[in-house]
């Protein structure tokens, strides 16, 4: 019987998605990225998950790329590794409604890594180390990486790091941008877990759903233009809603705000816009 390679728990509005191969420091097979987006496509579906948190089962987050025969991970006779675009974990996670915490307890190594890039807020232990180590295997960025790494710390870092293909410790990480904390081990998922509780407990589901679709992809436009059709469109809609009203009847009476809105099925025009 094959082994659950992704396990997912959803206690009071966060799911949490643990990569389960601790014993192979949870490298990276074709099995995960078909749970992980089946992972994402339940986040989805689920209008009680506000916030999506990855983990990493043992003491790594994901060492890489599993390369060994049986992995799957290289395609076998020329096939491709992904059947189609909506199959693939990196489109997937781009797409999800729900914020991404990527709580890297471990070594994020190659595709251990750059399946974190296109998650939204990403914290470290201390001690963890990164590496876009493509070059020193003979291959180039994967998983969208050449498009999410520049984004995230800037052309320059993007190269710097992709060229000497070196490992990279927590603090140059964080310096640049590619996390945004470095904690100790031990609080690592109590702090993801914070995080995600003042999302949930504090912000619409829906315009959190619009909004993070509106700043991957705006970020992504070459003028501001991309934007601006788009959010006065977006904020006229929601303006009218039960989800402003309740925002702006929270804000006046001083009280918690208590939306009413479900991102699976009440997300307005014009999205997607894309």
């Amino acid at each position: 019987m094959t082994e659950t390679t992704v396990l997912t728990e959803v206690r009071d509005g966060i799911m949490t998605v643990t990569l389960n191969r601790p014993a192979k420091l949870n490298a990276y097979t074709q099995q995960m990225g078909r749970e992980l987006v089946a992972a994402f496509r339940r986040a989805d579906a689920d209008d009680a998950v506000r916030v999506v948190i990855v983990t990493g089962a043992g003491r790594a987050f994901c060492a890489g790329a599993d390369m060994t025969a049986d992995s799957g991970f290289f395609a076998k006779d020329g096939e491709s590794p992904d059947s189609s675009p909506d199959d693939r974990f990196v489109t997937r996670i781009f797409e999800c409604l729900k914020p991404v915490i990527a709580a890297i307890n471990g070594p994020a190594v190659g595709v251990g890594i750059t399946l974190a890039l296109p998650m939204d807020i990403r914290i470290a232990g201390v001690g963890t180390r990164f590496g876009f180590v493509f070059t020193r295997r003979g291959l180039v960025p994967e998983a969208g990486s050449a498009w999410f790494l520049p984004r995230i710390v800037g052309l320059s870092q993007a190269l710097r790091w992709v060229f000497a293909g070196a490992m990279i410790n927590a603090d140059e990480a964080l310096k640049a941008g590619l996390i945004s904390e470095v904690v100790p081990p031990e609080q690592l998922l109590a702090r993801a877990n914070e995080i995600a509780r003042e999302i949930a407990d504090n912000t619409s589901p829906v315009a959190t759903a619009l909004s993070r679709q509106l700043m991957w992809r705006a970020s992504a436009a070459d003028h501001p233009d991309a934007a601006l059709a788009v959010d006065a469109t977006l904020n006229r809609a929601l303006a009218m809603s039960p989800e402003a009203k309740e925002g702006i009847a929270a804000f006046l009476e001083k009280r918690k705000p208590k939306f009413p809105g479900r991102p699976s099925q009440d997300l307005p025009p014009p999205y997607p816009w894309w």
